[in-house]
């Protein structure tokens, strides 16, 4: 059935819950996020990091991860702070 011959509820909707649910750029979305978690838990071995002045030994997907999540809140800061 084409989107045009959808049946429409009493309330003007269309019968179908998960009809906007995925749309192109929310699958695209999910499968950049598997591939990057895919990519983050492949590199297990431990990497020396220095910020600044401490240095500390960590598995590099915690390190990866990390930047991931801070730059992941920062895309969603601006993105609301450009939508106000």
């Amino acid at each position: 059935m084409s989107p045009k011959q959808r049946a429409r509820t009493p309330d003007g909707g269309t019968s179908s819950r998960l009809s906007g649910a995925f749309t192109p750029g929310r699958i695209a979305m999910i499968a950049v996020a598997v591939l990057t978690l895919v990519f983050i838990f492949e590199n297990t071995r431990e990497v020396r990091i220095r910020l600044l002045i401490p240095e500390v030994t960590m598995p590099l997907y915690g390190a990866l991860l990390v930047a991931a999540l801070l730059g992941a809140a920062c895309g969603y800061y601006f993105a609301a702070r450009r939508r106000k």
